[in-house]
């Protein structure tokens, strides 16, 4: 029998943290040899320290035979911008099974963000082999962003996550009948336990217990301007030292840059409190573990529900209302961690939300799953027609001030979905002569304005 290998593909400390914690619960079965292969994503990645470089990593690394690297194996290529052409596959694949000393072994893949590369190229690339697709975060909550090509998505086995919103599933690849499984959290802190003992560069808990503030740089995604984002981030230094906190500290993202943290040093002690940096680039959880927060702020970052769900720590949202409004185009797939934090999550500026907030209960999560499944419908209709009754159903009866936040009326016309036509021109009929018409009526506008 050949004998069998076994590729985990990761690009984030979080993603190699989940895979560790599946490996120890006996989630994969045994192969004769285990590789990590690390990928840089990052715009400029020879200036970006990958993951196999985080403080922590070495704990991680005992778990497998060998780390490669992606970025070195299709140099001078970036991974998130190349693929095999289909006539070159042939020739990719013996390239790659004789770099990493495959041979003929019959090869299984664990992957993240299967939708795009470089995941999708590794696919690709193996052709025929079984995929395991694992949970980075909050976005498997939503639908998969692109179609995905079913002689790839016909090989996914399992989504592995984490049990970030209990009691809800993730929506992320069903459309190939994809079953979910979880990631044990017990096992995950366990290995969040691991790199906390072996980061020496954080400071001992502090006798006063402070605000951490998560910065994770959306202007480099397009999300914000940069000069929106400072102000996100002053806004979160205000609503700390307004909910009484004094002593502050900043997480920001790796990439994000200096004068950021000048701007909020300057602005915390206007504000009579004292900002510290927290310089390693490390694992939002591990400072928890050390900082042991009494409050933890951002925008839409997954490590507010970690930090919520896994260590019982107070937190609070900033900015969703703005960067949800502002987002563009409505397929954009952070959509669904923005609408999952805004709605579970209080408001860091309603101090009694703040003070007062639980874990959400049965009854809420199941309306947060019925809203992702029509935020998920208007986002890729395409891809999961199979949710259109339920998208009309939760717009006909629960379109009010506060949810059409999460939606827009163009693109609900776009789609011809409730809460298109303003209730005062609910009496014109929907039919296809009036759309015609209305559409008519609109290109004689433009060609108007352009005189």
């Amino acid at each position: 029998m050949p004998r069998t290998t076994r590729v985990f593909c990761v690009s984030t400390p979080y993603g190699a943290a989940t895979l560790a914690a599946a490996l120890d619960s006996g989630l994969f079965e045994p192969t004769d040899r285990r590789l990590l292969l690390v990928t840089n994503n990052a715009v400029n990645p020879e200036i970006t320290p990958p993951v196999d470089a985080m403080p922590g990593f070495t704990r991680i690394r005992e778990r497998f035979d060998e780390v490669l690297s992606w970025n070195e194996t299709i140099a001078p290529f970036h991974p998130g911008g190349w693929g095999p052409r289909g006539d070159d596959i042939p020739m990719w694949e013996r390239y790659v099974r004789l770099l990493w000393d495959l041979g003929d072994d019959e090869v299984h893949l664990a992957v993240e963000s299967i939708q795009a590369n470089p995941a999708l190229a590794l696919c690709q690339l193996f052709t025929g082999a079984p995929v395991d697709v694992y949970a980075d975060g909050l976005m498997s909550y939503g639908p998969t962003r692109d179609k995905i090509d079913p002689l790839v998505g016909t090989r996914v086995g399992r989504l592995l996550h984490l049990d970030l919103v209990p009691g809800l599933t993730p929506l992320l690849l069903t459309e190939f009948g994809v079953p979910p499984v979880l990631v044990p959290s017990e096992a995950f802190l366990e290995v969040l336990r691991e790199l906390a003992e072996d980061e020496d560069d954080l400071p001992a808990a502090p006798l006063e217990r402070p605000a951490l503030l998560l910065g994770q740089y959306l202007s480099a995604l397009g999300l914000l301007g940069d000069a929106e984002e400072e102000e996100l981030h002053l806004g979160m230094v205000r609503g700390a030292v307004a909910l009484g906190h004094r002593r502050l500290v900043f997480k920001p993202h790796p990439t994000a840059p200096a004068r950021w943290t000048r701007l909020l040093e300057d602005e915390a002690k206007e504000q009579g409190a004292e900002l510290t940096l927290l310089d390693p680039p490390l694992l939002a959880e591990v400072a928890y573990q050390r900082l042991r927060p009494a409050l933890v702020v951002g925008c839409s970052s997954t490590a507010l529900l970690t930090a919520a769900g896994l260590y019982g720590l107070p937190v609070a949202r900033a900015g969703t209302d703005t960067v949800l409004a502002g987002l563009a185009p409505y397929q954009n797939g952070n959509r669904v961690p923005l609408t999952i934090v805004d709605v579970l999550l209080p408001d860091l500026a309603d101090r009694s939300a703040v003070e007062t907030w639980a874990m959400p209960s049965a009854e809420r999560v199941d309306e947060l799953a019925a809203l992702l499944k029509a935020v998920g419908f208007a986002m890729q209709p395409k891809i999961y027609p199979g949710l259109l009754e339920e998208a009309e159903r939760y717009l006909s009866t629960h379109l009010d001030p506060h949810t059409w936040r999460y939606f827009t009326r163009r693109r609900l016309a776009a789609l011809a979905l409730p809460g298109a036509v303003p209730d005062r021109l609910a009496f014109i009929p929907r039919n296809a002569t009036v759309r015609r018409l209305a559409r008519r009526a609109r290109a004689l506008k433009r060609a108007g304005g352009k005189r």
